[in-house]
């Protein structure tokens, strides 16, 4: 729950930033988007990070994005940190006037905070789903197969559809830029729910569960295999992945991830409030907690 509190209210992101190095630059002027807004340029980024954190030479960084935030008035800045960890996503938000970074997460506000979310989402989402189409409570799983974390979440998610027949869980793509074979899953996944659903669920299930033995190098291989082992005809699955439409879906998946500000995996979206991973006891107590409302809103 301490963790969940803090993803809710504030995360102090730029702590995992310490240590990030890159070349200096000198600040450049901000740039302006097409709508007229002010966005700090690269040159003043790289140039902030080096002045914070240059005393460590172990990191680098590398600028994802700068775009206007959801919040008027802040420009969002998404940056891949490198070290011997390994790669992680951060973020964080510049004022307008230039002079000041906030660190944290912005969420919606509101008497119907995830209301908007809720609409995109049961419009936008394209993924394979478990349970009823008509369900009061959908469940979103943007996830990519080469995360660690997604695969210690997923037995989490086995078990709400296990033990919840009347929730609707949707998985959603969203291979990140840091894995070297978590697109070419994606589109394996892809095609395999797009052959059968039913195979779907266990072909992910079979690619957590093997992901230390997959590499980038026997990819292909694996996945076919696995695809196989699922119930659908795996070199069918290998020919689907290969093809450019394959990977225009699993972009589009990236997508509506990127429009729902999702940043890391695996995020979890109830009835559009976003969520990290969390124990089951605390996702079983907000689905009941979001069908109860869905209830109540039907009335």
């Amino acid at each position: 729950m301490h963790r969940l509190l803090k993803y809710l209210l504030i995360l102090p992101l730029l702590v995992t930033l310490a240590g990030a190095q890159q070349e200096p630059a000198a600040p450049h002027a901000a740039a302006k988007t097409a709508d007229g807004i002010t966005l700090p340029s690269e040159e003043a980024v790289n140039g902030f990070l080096h002045e914070m954190f240059g005393y460590d030479s172990s990191l680098s960084w590398k600028i994802l994005s700068i775009k206007p935030s959801p919040a008027e008035g802040l420009s969002e800045v998404n940056v891949l940190i490198s070290g011997a960890q390994g790669k992680q996503g951060n973020k964080f938000y510049v004022s307008a006037d230039g002079h000041h970074a906030i660190s944290g997460e912005i969420i919606p506000f509101g008497a119907h905070p995830f209301e908007a979310a809720r609409k995109q989402l049961n419009r936008d989402v394209t993924g394979p789903s478990h349970g009823p189409a008509d369900a009061p409570v959908t469940v979103v799983d943007f996830s990519d197969l080469q995360c660690p974390h997604c695969k210690d979440l997923h037995p989490t998610v086995e078990k709400l559809m296990a033990e919840n027949k009347n929730v609707r869980v949707v998985f959603q793509n969203y291979p990140l830029p840091m894995h070297d074979w978590a697109a070419k899953a994606a589109d394996y996944g892809d095609c395999v729910s797009r052959s059968s659903n039913e195979a779907f669920w266990k072909f992910i299930a079979s690619v957590f569960a093997a992901q230390t033995d997959i590499t980038a190098a026997n990819a292909d291989e694996k996945l076919t295999g696995f695809a196989d082992a699922s119930g659908v005809k795996g070199a069918d699955i290998a020919a689907c992945a290969a093809k450019p439409e394959t990977t225009s879906r699993v972009e589009k998946s990236l997508a509506l991830g990127q429009a729902l500000n999702v940043d890391s995996t695996p995020t979890l979206f109830i009835n559009g409030r976003k969520l990290p991973s969390v124990p089951y006891e605390v996702l079983q107590k907000l689905v009941d907690f979001a069908a109860k409302e869905a209830t109540a809103a039907a009335k």
